[in-house]
């Protein structure tokens, strides 16, 4: 079986995904990069190294070879690419193509109503509802968006990112941490943009240094890491020095992936405060990976995928900030909870989010899909992915999580 994966660049979120691709398929498994990555990343530390892997085929120099991929291939994962004129012809000739997508609707479903949008998404969408096209939803509230226009009917299923995903033992990651009754670290991580909202994480740093937080925690102490830059650095930065949080809050700036993960990993709670602008959000995958108790705005699309509520880790709706600082106060108010819920979601992300499980998972599915019969995965990555309402999602998320009384499984050879 002959697959590619068309996208704009490849990239950190993207490679474990494809090297297991690339096990398990070996020459048959091609990575298409249309564009070079923009300099706005590789100021933030993304590496261009995955241009070099033996797997990848740049569109820009190569396009004769790359068109042939594309429309020769048993499957196309066609991911946003800036080509959707390639996905067109593929489409046209009817062979099976797999979209990848976030949210089309991510500023509000009524863009739904809009004439000419429905014009452009019938031209892309909603004309192959009927043909083997199917939707990989990196996102929880995707499926809702493509409901809404009736496209991929009953053929869209559960999918994200995959970052680099690290193994510890029970040992190692205590070591690594600390001792949280001496101090408790929490990581906030991201660009300091308006959609990512670090100006909460000043609020909750002036909150947990309120006296009355400071007597609670008797002599254990809090520290805030920020790891990211961007437009609003500068203010927060600032509002830091202002408001005498500097004793608790440490700016790390831009770091690459390996620097912010190894930060992470000395977390015990993890922020993470965008709202329903963040497509996915990686950096949730990577928090819960490195044994956090993540608190996390739901309206972001890794979120309901990812966390179950007070199980392994804690989710507050609609940017309400109060909610958030009562979640990150319970967690420092119930140490041994906390311990637990980053456990769990250290096993969610080894267990099942990852980049060689994905791959097993869609293999197998395409597998079945160039057979005539797709069966769905029953958990995680590939598993059908249900169609919730926006405003409905942190209900769907109590009842889910309630009616499935999920069980909690230790990885095996791991702790």
């Amino acid at each position: 079986m002959r697959v590619t994966f068309l996208s704009n660049y490849i990239n950190h979120h993207q490679i474990p995904f494809s090297n297991a691709c690339y096990k398990l398929l070996g020459e048959d498994y091609r990575f298409i990069q249309t564009v070079p990555m923009e300099q706005e990343r590789i100021n933030m530390g993304w590496s261009q190294a995955g241009e070099k892997l033996p797997y990848v085929c740049r569109l820009y120099e190569e396009e004769e070879r790359c068109v042939k991929l594309i429309m020769e291939s048993d499957v196309l994962l066609a991911g946003w690419s800036q080509r959707e004129d390639l996905v067109q012809e593929r489409l046209n000739a009817g062979k099976l193509t797999v979209r990848i997508s976030e949210r089309i609707y991510r500023e509000g479903q009524w863009k739904a109503l809009s004439p000419r949008g429905l014009i452009h998404k019938y031209r892309e969408h909603i004309r192959y509802r009927n043909q083997p096209a199917y939707l990989l939803c990196a996102g929880a509230y995707v499926p809702s968006d493509f409901h809404l226009i009736g496209a991929y009917p009953d053929k869209m299923f559960k999918w994200g990112y995959f970052p680099e995903t690290r193994h510890y033992t029970e040992e190692e990651l205590d070591g690594i941490k600390g001792d949280e009754k001496v101090l408790t670290n929490i990581v906030w991580a991201g660009r300091f943009i308006p959609l990512k909202h670090p100006e909460y994480m000043l609020r909750l740093g002036a909150a947990l240094n309120e006296k009355e937080m400071r007597s609670r925690m008797g002599n254990r102490r809090i520290h805030i890491h920020m790891v990211g830059g961007g437009e609003m650095e500068e203010a927060l930065r600032k509002s830091c020095q202002t408001q005498g949080l500097e004793e608790i809050m440490t700016f790390h700036g831009f770091k690459n992936p390996e620097e912010t993960r190894d930060i992470m990993a000395k977390c015990h709670i993890a922020v993470f405060t965008s709202n329903h602008l963040e497509g996915w959000g990686a950096v949730v995958n990577e928090e819960m990976n490195s044994g956090c108790a993540v608190v996390a705005n739901v309206q972001a699309g890794a979120v309901p995928y990812l966390i179950r509520q007070k199980e392994n880790g804690m989710v507050y709706p609609d940017n309400d900030y109060k909610e958030m600082e009562k979640a990150v106060r319970y967690l420092l108010d119930h140490p041994g909870e906390r311990k637990m819920m980053g456990r769990r979601a250290y096993w969610t992300i080894v267990n099942s989010w990852n980049g060689e499980n994905g791959a097993k998972e869609l293999i197998r599915m395409l597998e079945g899909l160039l057979k005539g019969k797709a069966e769905p995965a029953a958990e995680g990555p590939l598993s059908v992915a249900p169609v919730i309402q926006p405003g409905k999602m942190v209900e769907w998320m109590r009842k889910d999580s309630e009616g499935r009384g999920i069980e909690w499984k230790v990885p095996e050879s791991r702790f």
